[in-house]
């Protein structure tokens, strides 16, 4: 299969996110035009995105809902759960770990741990904080597919390194520094600082 730009891979997860409005509803057929509006394309982009994994839609009809639903999941690998460990109690990832929208896409929060000791012990959504000092050895007894790093910048590095040493290939990072990572390890980085910079450059120059 062609590589796929990351760009498109979130416009699939938006017109699932969609599908699956439209599934609740009862809907049996929904059209590019509606697709594109979800997804903030063009019905032409729609037609490409789909384009890259065969082909969908009759003209004229639209898309059956439940089978590019389904043919969606599959693409996104949504046809399995996945085990999500999150390195970071603080705020963001004590939100993080009671965030419901996880468990509903087959993402399970299995354990959540912090280096502090104030923070250790405690709960979060039904987890009890575990001693980051742990790490290896439940990933070894209990192995992860996810990671979401919510610490200090300045331990990230340390943890991310941890982290893909135990086993884990795929990392979200909170953190507002880049990660190095082995070219085997997925690492997507959510940095609010320079989204909340894109916002006021669009402010700054007139563009909302």
């Amino acid at each position: 299969m062609r590589d796929v730009a990351a760009s498109t891979v979130r416009r699939l997860s938006l017109y699932l996110q969609f599908l699956d409005e439209c599934e609740r509803e009862r809907l049996e057929t929904v059209s590019s035009g509606a697709l594109a509006e979800r997804g903030g394309a063009s019905p032409a982009q729609v037609r490409k995105d789909l384009s890259f994994f065969g082909s969908f839609g009759r003209r004229g009809v639209g898309y059956s809902v439940p089978l590019l639903a389904g043919r969606l999941r599959e693409i996104l690998g949504l046809v399995r759960r996945y085990r999500v460990i999150l390195v970071g109690a603080g705020r963001i990832g004590a939100a993080l770990a009671a965030y419901p929208g996880f468990r509903s896409r087959g993402f399970d929060v299995v354990a959540v741990y912090d280096a502090d000791p104030a923070r250790v012990g405690t709960t979060v959504d039904g987890l009890v904080v575990r001693d980051g000092a742990r790490l290896e050895a439940d990933l070894a007894a209990e192995p992860a597919d996810i990671a979401v790093i919510a610490t200090p910048a300045r331990a990230a590095q340390d943890v991310a390194d941890r982290l893909t040493a135990a086993g884990v290939r795929a990392l979200l990072n909170f953190a507002p520094v880049a990660l190095n990572a082995p070219p085997t390890v997925v690492v997507s980085d959510v940095n609010m600082a320079l989204e909340l910079e894109a916002l006021s450059y669009a402010l700054h120059h007139g563009r909302a």
